[in-house]
C-alpha cells in the first residue's frame, strides 16, 4: 500500500532535509503529494527542492513556500549561509514555487482527502502550526503526522542539548502540534544520533555518475558539519524510513509536553510514559542503525 505523504522541509541548513528528500524519490512505497517549505529563506529552499526535483526527472510535485519566522516572531531565525552552495546556480533564479501559501495547501490537501495524507515535517513546525490553526478539523483528517525533533534525554544521554533544534526554533508551533490530537510518531534526537553517513555512502553515490546522485552527494561533502568529521547524521533520513520501514525502529507511547517559559530549557520537550489517555504520541527509542545505514544507503544509490 502506497503512503501519500506531504513533506514540510527546512532544507538548505543540515544536509539530512535533502537526503529525506532523495530518500522519498526513490521510496516506492511513498507518493510524494507535494513538499512545503518552511523557516527563514522559503524561497531559497523550495529552489532547492525544486533543482533536486528536476535532476531526478519530476516536474509534478508541487512545491511551496510557508512560514519564514517563528510563530510569535520571539526569536531570530538560525541561518547558517551556506544554504543552496553547490546546488544552485544563477539560472536557477527562474525556479519559483507554486504561488499557494504552504499552510494553506496542507490544510486544503488533507481536508479534500481526509483519513489519506500522511503530514511527515523535518523542520521546525511553523507551517503545521498554522495548517492547524486555520482547520480546526485538520489533526482528526490527517491519516498521521510524523515528524523529527524533539530529545527525551535518558541516563545514557546526557551529553545531548536540553532542547532539539526544530522545536527550539519554534517551541509554541511545537505545543500546538503536540497538543492538537493528530497521531503523531515523533523521532527524537536520542535516536537520530545513532545514526550516520560515511565517505563510503558517499562515494556510492558518486559511482551512479548521474547529475542527480552527483549533486545530493556533493550536498553531504559540503556540509560544514561532514567536512569537520567526516561523516554527519542522518536526522531526517530516519523520521522518512520510519514511514516505510517501521520494523527498523522499537516505539512507545507517550505523552510530550513542550517547554515555552524556561529559561535554561526553552524548547525542552518533557516526555512522560505513565500510562492513561494521554499517551497518545508515537515515539521512536530504538533502531537498528547498522541495518538501517546499509538500507539507506542503498535506497539513495537507487
Amino acid at each position: 500500500m502506497t503512503t501519500r505523504i506531504i513533506l514540510d522541509t527546512d532544507i538548505g541548513t543540515d544536509v539530512d532535509d535533502c537526503l529525506a528528500l532523495a530518500l522519498i524519490l526513490n521510496s516506492p512505497e511513498l507518493r510524494l503529494e507535494g513538499v512545503t517549505c518552511v523557516y527563514g529563506d522559503v524561497n531559497l529552499r523550495a529552489r532547492m527542492v525544486l533543482k533536486l526535483l528536476n535532476l531526478r526527472g519530476i516536474s509534478h510535485v508541487p512545491v511551496l513556500a510557508g512560514a519564514r519566522k517563528p510563530l510569535l516572531g520571539l526569536r531570530p531565525v538560525y541561518w547558517e549561509g551556506h544554504e543552496g552552495e553547490g546546488l544552485l546556480t544563477e539560472a536557477d533564479d527562474s525556479l519559483l514555487p507554486s504561488p499557494e501559501f504552504a499552510p494553506d495547501y496542507i490544510a486544503r490537501t488533507v481536508m479534500e482527502n481526509p483519513g489519506q495524507i500522511h503530514l511527515l515535517c523535518i523542520g521546525p513546525l511553523t507551517n503545521a502550526a498554522m495548517a492547524l490553526l486555520r482547520q480546526p478539523e485538520l489533526a482528526r483528517a490527517l491519516a498521521g503526522l510524523t515528524l523529527m525533533g524533539g530529545v527525551i534525554r535518558g541516563l545514557h544521554d546526557l551529553d545531548l542539548p536540553f532542547a532539539e533544534h526544530n522545536i527550539l526554533c519554534d517551541p509554541e508551533a511545537a505545543h500546538i502540534v503536540f497538543s492538537s490530537g493528530a497521531p503523531i510518531t515523533f523521532v527524537p534526537l536520542d535516536v537520530t544520533v545513532q545514526t550516520r553517513i560515511t565517505p563510503e555512502g558517499v562515494q556510492r553515490l558518486h559511482s551512479r555518475a548521474t547529475p542527480y546522485h552527483t549533486a545530493v552527494a556533493r550536498q553531504i561533502e559540503l556540509y560544514p558539519a561532514f567536512q569537520r568529521r567526516g561523516w554527519t547524521y542522518t536526522h531526517d533520513p530516519l523520521a522518512a524510513a520510519s514511514l516505510i520501514q517501521p520494523e527498523f525502529f522499537t516505539y512507545r507511547y507517550v505523552h510530550v509536553d513542550v517547554e515555552l517559559k524556561g529559561h535554561a530549557a526553552l524548547g525542552m520537550t518533557l516526555v512522560h510514559g505513565a500510562a492513561g489517555n494521554d499517551t497518545n504520541i508515537r515515539a521512536v527509542v530504538g533502531v537498528d542503525a547498522p541495518r538501517f545505514e546499509e538500507w539507506l544507503i542503498n535506497r539513495l544509490a537507487g
